[in-house]
């Protein structure tokens, strides 16, 4: 498994359930999470990995400390069983922090 598999999967699941799973692109600001989801009330950043790399790079924890100052959601999802339960805490409407 790759990233890319996992990102796809993502992005498959979040369609399924009629959110929107936006690929984050910031010129300019390198580290930004990869996917922002939307989905009945909730915006989440998404940082993907592949489930050997375990944690946010150095400016990755940057942006992501940042989104969090800022009262926003950054997660980390690193394979497929972390996507689903990401997709049932949305589909509850549970707390994702």
């Amino acid at each position: 498994m790759i990233e890319s598999d996992v990102e796809q999967r993502l992005v498959k699941k979040v369609k399924e359930l009629g959110g929107k799973c936006y690929k984050f692109v910031s010129p300019g600001n390198a580290g930004v999470p990869d996917r922002i989801v939307v989905y009945n009330g909730h915006t989440v950043f998404v940082e993907l990995k592949k489930p050997e790399d375990y944690k946010f790079a150095k400016l990755q924890k940057f942006h992501r400390d940042e989104i969090r100052r800022n009262g926003g959601t950054c997660i980390l999802i690193k394979n497929y069983e972390e996507v689903d339960k990401f997709i049932g805490i949305l589909k509850e409407g549970g707390d994702l922090v």
